[in-house]
């Protein structure tokens, strides 16, 4: 996820384009600004502290990534999500990430290179457990995070992290108004054991079924209480 630096923090070790981006981002994902927020890029640059060039880098950078509109001579906005929008980012995460766990499972890696997942798999159960849904939804995110990075096909794990970072506000919102995700936890283990086993068909199919899961869950909530812009 993008760093949660504070405005005015001065970069160490990377470029300030970047450290703009992160700054951006960080505020879309945590709804610091929310679905249609518009701001000119004077105004954006004042309030990191930086000069408009790398704001307006940073903006053209989160537009091609879905999360902002640049609008000429007006600044950008944050782009709102309607149902509609998270099911299709869903069918696409769904076919990335599937591909993804295949693909790990073929790679055949080890327990220690698969320690990451294993490590979530424990922290997803124990967030349940103790009633802690903002630390489920961080092991949530180090599972799937994890699975991308370990597949080894960086286009693969780049495109999936794009549409994976579009969804993010949606299922922050949603992680109250659903059921506990105890079936959810279930997937994650078997996702984890079919790539121990090299069972690359059983991990594709199972990872599959547990994105449209989360999907029909996610549509489900939208629809309840009528969250029709995200």
């Amino acid at each position: 996820m993008a760093a949660n630096t504070k405005a005015g923090a001065r970069p160490r070790g990377k470029s300030m384009v970047v450290a703009a981006y992160d700054l951006i981002k960080d505020r879309i994902l945590r709804n610091e600004y929310e679905p249609g927020f518009q701001a000119l890029e004077p105004e954006i640059a004042e309030e990191l502290g930086m000069s408009r060039t790398p704001v307006r880098e940073a903006l053209i950078r989160l537009s091609n990534e879905g999360l902002v509109e640049v609008i000429p001579r007006r600044g950008f906005r944050v782009v709102p999500l309607s149902p509609a929008d998270m099911t299709e980012i869903y069918q696409v995460l769904t076919a990335l990430e599937s591909m993804a766990a295949e693909v790990l499972a073929k790679r055949k890696p080890t327990l220690e290179e698969l320690a990451p997942m294993e490590e979530a798999v424990a922290a997803l159960n124990e967030a349940l457990e103790n009633d802690d849904l903002d630390a489920w939804a961080v092991a949530d995110e180090q599972f799937h995070r994890s699975l991308l990075e370990l597949c080894g096909n960086q286009r693969l794990a780049s495109m999936a992290a794009t549409v994976y970072d579009q969804a993010y506000r949606a299922r922050q919102i949603s992680l109250r108004l659903r059921p506990k995700p105890w079936k959810s936890n279930e997937e994650h283990k078997a996702v984890l054991e079919a790539v121990k086993q090299g069972d690359w068909i059983l991990a594709r199919k199972i990872h599959g079924e547990h994105r449209r899961n989360a999907s029909r869950v996610l549509t489900e909530v939208l629809e309840k209480y009528q969250l029709h812009h995200l």
